[in-house]
Formats: structure tokens, C-alpha cells, sequence
């Protein structure tokens, strides 16, 4: 039996092999990972619960049937995180919130359902902030998650408890979700790879609002071709969730195989989306790390869609999703809700019909612009995040570069103006600023372009060489 310290250091690729060879069983990785969280996890809080003896019995379950014929996305057994904003049957699920810290659901999201019948074994709840609203991952319930390179520091969100628990070495995979650049930002700040997937490729529920697109879920992982992996596992189809599509034919760990014949040729590079404050020095990594495309052939420009209104039109949709999802709770329990969520809820109930059906008109104009725009571009290159990772004791970004927020949701906007556009997008680990602090690329595909997004992140994840730094012991610091 190997050490559980060399388990834990494995990709969940070499992982899976180790599986499907019998030369490790589900039930000795769950040990090294435990073993792992029980060593760290003091220091980052990542994965506040575990549910080991639900994990045991699924992976004696898996061990004792046949693996099924059909390879593609099977995950052999591998324990996994998910995130604490998504009900799993039997194990206590707070969504952050004292409304919900003692809830325990009968029944698992549509996600975890499709994980679970892939192999996969869920371990444990990564932390999240309250219903998964803002980009620093703290709640009430279980408090601040830290980030691994430099324990003072966010971790970002809202799936941070599930970036920093791959960082730190915890599990292998781990799901999250993005409204606004959930799984982008936190990939960002701790050198993961997150990817937000096309609306419906990943199925969600149950919910009250199954008709919203601009919430998706999506994998994570400590390298993009773990990521696809997962994207396999995960991405079927489901009539219960009414926007579910069938996955395309060609597996997504297939296409990152097969990267160096799908190398993009012509890339637009962005530092600021035409309308954003950037940190200098996060610009500058993201810059450098998509010029190099050129090492392999391919016209790297300055260039973007017009994005103009994507803030009125984000805020307003976002507000118009608060409410549909949380105004009974800020009816009933207005006084355990955090002042984030209350403003975002009253933002929404406030809206008339003429500011909603404008936020419509205009999102439709602006992804008209994004299609052409990926009518000659292969890939939209830009910083992840405006900044590097912030003091953990800050709620969120009030000024970058002189530019001053009135709200908690703007600092966001290099990731949500892309959700309003639908593409599937992911953050890519491309550097560190002088002070070692993780600084992501967001690599954006054409409109249900995932395959070929894998494939070109994972050429240049293979030029940057990133991927081999990790897993990595949180790392104590002050800013």
C-alpha cells in the first residue's frame, strides 16, 4: 500500500489509474485524505464537514459491483468535495446560514446524483460563503476560509472552500458553482483550475428557479486535464433540470488529450474588458502568460467583444434572481441574513418591469457582439480577477487603481460580464505577484465551445508549468 502521503500528491488521473489497476482500493484513499485533512485543514478551514462512514459505504458499494462498461467519466471511487451550497442526502447541508446549520436533506442535488453514479465518492462539504453570495468565502456558521499561499489572505468565492482543499492537497476533485465567477475567482486566488461550463451542460436542482441560466455548476481541480475528468463525470443529461442538454459525443478528457491538433490559432487578449480598474500587476502575468500562445503558433492581439452595460445588465439580473430565490427568507428571517444579502434581495423586489425587460433587450445585444466576436477569435484572454488575493478580513474589493465600489458585486466584474455572454470560461493558474500570491488567466470559448477550451488551456498549462507546484502546505502569513 503506498504512503498516504504519496496518495494525496497524485493527480486524480494517476489516482483513478491506481483504482481501476486494484492497486489501491476507494477505501485507501479516503484514509489518505482523511489523514490529509486532519493534518491541514486546522490551518485553512476548507472542509468543515466530512462524512466519512457515508464515504466507506459507497466505496464498499463500488468495490463490490462491476465497473460499468462505459469508461467516460468514471471516476473509480475517488472521494471528492461538494460544496456546502448544494443539498447531499443524508449529510448535514447549512448553505452558510444559521436559517439552515442543523438541515440534513433526504435527497442530493441532480449534480451530486450524477457524481455519485460516476464513482465518485463524496467525502466531504467544502465551505462557502451565506447561499453562495460574494467572492470571500465566511459565513456564520463555519467562519473564514483561508487561502493556502498565505493564510491572511481570501481565498476568494464562492466555491473557495473547495479551491483551497485542492491547493492544500485535502481531496482531488471538488465541484463548485458560478453565478458571478464563483469557480473562476477562487481558482484564481489559490492556483487551481476552475471552469464554468455552458448553461445547461451540467444539470442543477431541485430549486424554485429551474429556468435561470446564468447560475451554473461546474468542476475543479489541481489541472485542467483532472478538470475534464470531472467536466465527464458530471456533464449528463437530466429532464428533471428543463435547460439539461445531452453532453457532445467526444469526451472532454479526449479533447485535452488531443490538444496539440486542436491549438488555437487566433487569440484577443484583454486587460480590462474596456471598462475595468486592473491591479497592474495582475494584468501584466495575465498578459505574459497569454502571449505565449505565440510559442506555439498562434496571432495573439488586443482584442474583446464590446461588453458595454454589463454591469446594469448583471446587477439587475442578478437582483431579479435574489428575489425570485430568497425574498420568503427575507420575509421571515430578515435578521439572520448578512447586510449583502439583504441589499441584493430589496434590490431585486425594488425592480419595475421596464428596468428587468431593458437588462433582457441589452444582454441579447451584448451576446450578439461576443458572437461575432468568436466569428474570428478562438479564445478571449483576460486576468481572472482584478486584483491578487486581499486581506482575508475585508468583505470584499472596495478600490482597485484609484476606482472606488459602491456595492460588493462590481469588483466582479471580469467574470460575470463573460457569464452574461453564456460561453464556457475557465481560470488558469499563470503566475504569482512579487509577494507569492496566485494570479489566474480566464480563458473564454466560443458559445458551447468546451472541448476545444480544455484543450487549449491545457497546452498552455503544459508551457507554464504551474500544475507541479501543487499540492502545498498552507503556508502562514500577514498582509
Amino acid at each position: 500500500m503506498a504512503r498516504s502521503d504519496d496518495l494525496i500528491r497524485l493527480t486524480a488521473r494517476q489516482a483513478l489509474a491506481l483504482l481501476e489497476r486494484r492497486e489501491v482500493s476507494p477505501l485507501e484513499l479516503i484514509d489518505a485524505a482523511l489523514a490529509r485533512i486532519e493534518a491541514v485543514d486546522g490551518a485553512v478551514n476548507a472542509l468543515p464537514i466530512r462524512c466519512s462512514d457515508r464515504a466507506r459505504e459507497h466505496a464498499r458499494r463500488l468495490m463490490a459491483a462491476p465497473a460499468p462498461e462505459d469508461r467516460r467519466g468514471w471516476l473509480g471511487g475517488l472521494p471528492l468535495a461538494i460544496k456546502d451550497s448544494m443539498d447531499v442526502a443524508g449529510v448535514r447541508s447549512t448553505h452558510g446560514s444559521p436559517i439552515y446549520a442543523d438541515r440534513v436533506p433526504e435527497r442530493s442535488d441532480l449534480q451530486v446524483e450524477a457524481l455519485e453514479r460516476r464513482g465518485g465518492v463524496v467525502l466531504a462539504r467544502s465551505n462557502a460563503p451565506e447561499f453562495a453570495a460574494g467572492a470571500n468565502t465566511f459565513n456564520p456558521v463555519f467562519g473564514k476560509t483561508r487561502n493556502p499561499w498565505n493564510t491572511a489572505m481570501s481565498c476568494g468565492g464562492s466555491s473557495g472552500g473547495a479551491a483551497v482543499a485542492l491547493a492544500a492537497g485535502e481531496v482531488w476533485l471538488a465541484n463548485g458553482t458560478d453565478l458571478g465567477g464563483s469557480l473562476r475567482i477562487p481558482a484564481s486566488f489559490c492556483s487551481v483550475v476552475g471552469l464554468r461550463p455552458s448553461p445547461g451542460l451540467v444539470p442543477q436542482g431541485p430549486g424554485k428557479n429551474l429556468y435561470d441560466g446564468l447560475a451554473v455548476a461546474g468542476p475543479m481541480a489541481r489541472n485542467v486535464g483532472d478538470l475534464a475528468l470531472m467536466l465527464d463525470a458530471m456533464a449528463v443529461f437530466d429532464p428533471r433540470d428543463p435547460l439539461s442538454v445531452a453532453p457532445p459525443a467526444e469526451s472532454f478528457l479526449d479533447a485535452v488529450r488531443d490538444a496539440p491538433a486542436r491549438a488555437p490559432r487566433r487569440i484577443g487578449f484583454s486587460r480590462d474588458l474596456g471598462f475595468l480598474p486592473v491591479e497592474p500587476e495582475a494584468a501584466a502575468l495575465a498578459g505574459a502568460a497569454a502571449r505565449r500562445f505565440g510559442e506555439r503558433g498562434a496571432a495573439v492581439e488586443e482584442a474583446c467583444p464590446d461588453f458595454s452595460g454589463a454591469a446594469e445588465i448583471f446587477q439587475t439580473l442578478r437582483a431579479v434572481r435574489f428575489a425570485a430565490n430568497y425574498a420568503p427568507l427575507l420575509a421571515e428571517h430578515r435578521d439572520r441574513l448578512k447586510p449583502e444579502m439583504i441589499w441584493n434581495i430589496e434590490k431585486g423586489l425594488a425592480l419595475d418591469g421596464a428596468a428587468v425587460g431593458n437588462a433582457m433587450r441589452e444582454r441579447a445585444r451584448l451576446y450578439e457582439r461576443v458572437a461575432d466576436f468568436f466569428g474570428e477569435y478562438d479564445l478571449l484572454a483576460t486576468p481572472a480577477v482584478i486584483v491578487p488575493p486581499f486581506d482575508i478580513e475585508q468583505r470584499y474589493v472596495e478600490e482597485v487603481a484609484g476606482h472606488r465600489f459602491d456595492n460588493y458585486v462590481d469588483w466582479l466584474a471580469m467574470s460575470y460580464a463573460v457569464t452574461l455572454a453564456g460561453c464556457p470560461a475557465l481560470s488558469l493558474p499563470c503566475g504569482f505577484t512579487r509577494g507569492g500570491l496566485p494570479v489566474g488567466l480566464q480563458l473564454v470559448g466560443k458559445p458551447r465551445g468546451e472541448a476545444a477550451l480544455l484543450a487549449a488551456a491545457a497546452l498552455l498549462e503544459e508551457q507554464l508549468g504551474l500544475a507541479a507546484l501543487l499540492p502545498i502546505d498552507p503556508r502562514s502569513g500577514r498582509v
